[in-house]
């Protein structure tokens, strides 16, 4: 790492000791080594802030930050980016695993196009042995250089996991901070893209793990996962309409602020009002982890032979 890495990795966590070292263990195994991982324990009671600080005791590309309360994810998230000093930016979860080179195609898809803000890669879902349960097809539009062409393609198709690509900070710097309210992750996402295009590395690099205590599962109702990520939002000025309409709200906003032409900005807005018009559609909304496998013979594929630095991981 140089004195002042070209990349930061943010990785903001609570109560995450079951899978947190496998998650140190790959990313820093990464080839591209030149970045900083900030750690952001939001006050967590399990074994993380032990792990955490074994880590960093042993690699000086960790910074470990522990907060005195728990803040919430989406605070903590927020916090985690400000407490960064590379020109780019990852967020990575505490469960989720990552083959040797995410980082490298990454960087380089970056480096290789000016234009573009986000890069990421394939990925897949594991479970809670790493073994790959739901490989899916990347379909969203988000390389177009159209800014409706992109928004709409977000609005439309399910969901990637975009929100952990590796982005220019500057975009990022220029965005809302993500909020709390329901899927505030995805009108986040819909936001850097009207910043400018996306690029999918096309190698399977990114495993999301699936877990009983990942708290999308944790928390099923839209209320519980919204109090997850900010725990102001359990009272009662906060009811599940209030944040369903944030939602809608959210996707306003990042047409709003984002840097378009009049007449770009008017197709968006005209995507948005067919969006909602759609709702009611069976599947509308679904996420990765509900979509049916697209290749069957990647169930086959060993994250073992993809994750680096196995052998560090803690017994």
């Amino acid at each position: 790492m140089t004195a002042h890495p070209r990349l930061s990795v943010g990785l903001p966590v609570y109560n995450g000791e079951e899978y947190l070292a496998e998650s140190f263990d790959a990313l820093l195994g990464q080839t591209y080594e030149d970045f900083e991982l900030v750690v952001t324990d939001n006050a967590s009671t399990d074994g993380t802030q032990e792990i955490c600080r074994e880590y960093a005791a042993r690699d000086p590309r960790i910074r470990y930050l522990r907060l005195r309360r728990n803040i919430g994810a989406a605070p903590n998230h927020n916090y985690v980016f400000t407490q960064c000093r590379g020109e780019l930016f990852k967020w990575a979860s505490h469960d989720d695993l990552y083959a040797r080179d995410l980082l490298r195609a990454c960087v380089e898809a970056l480096d290789e196009r000016p234009e573009v803000v986000l890069a990421h890669a394939d990925q897949a879902v594991v479970d809670e042995d790493g073994k790959v349960k739901v490989p899916y097809a990347y379909t969203l539009d988000t390389a177009s250089p159209s800014a409706p062409t992109r928004f709409r393609s977000m609005l439309f198709e399910p969901g990637g996991d975009d929100f952990y690509g590796v982005i220019r900070a500057d975009v990022l710097r220029r965005v809302k901070p993500h909020d709390s309210y329901h899927h505030a992750d995805r009108t986040f996402v819909a936001e850097i893209g009207l910043h400018g295009p996306f690029h999918q590395v096309p190698e399977l690099l990114y495993f999301r793990r699936d877990h009983p205590t990942r708290a999308e599962r944790a928390n099923p109702s839209k209320r519980a996962r919204c109090v997850n990520l900010d725990p102001r939002r359990s009272g009662p000025l906060h009811p599940t309409p209030r944040l369903l309409a944030e939602y809608v709200g959210g996707f306003v906003g990042a047409i709003r602020r984002a840097p378009l032409s009049s007449s770009d900005r008017r197709a968006c807005y005209g995507h948005l009002a067919a969006w909602m018009a759609s709702r009611a559609r069976p599947g509308a909304g679904e996420r990765v982890e509900d979509r049916a496998p697209v290749d069957p013979a990647l169930l086959t594929v060993s994250v073992d032979d993809l994750v680096a630095g196995r052998e560090r991981r803690r017994t």
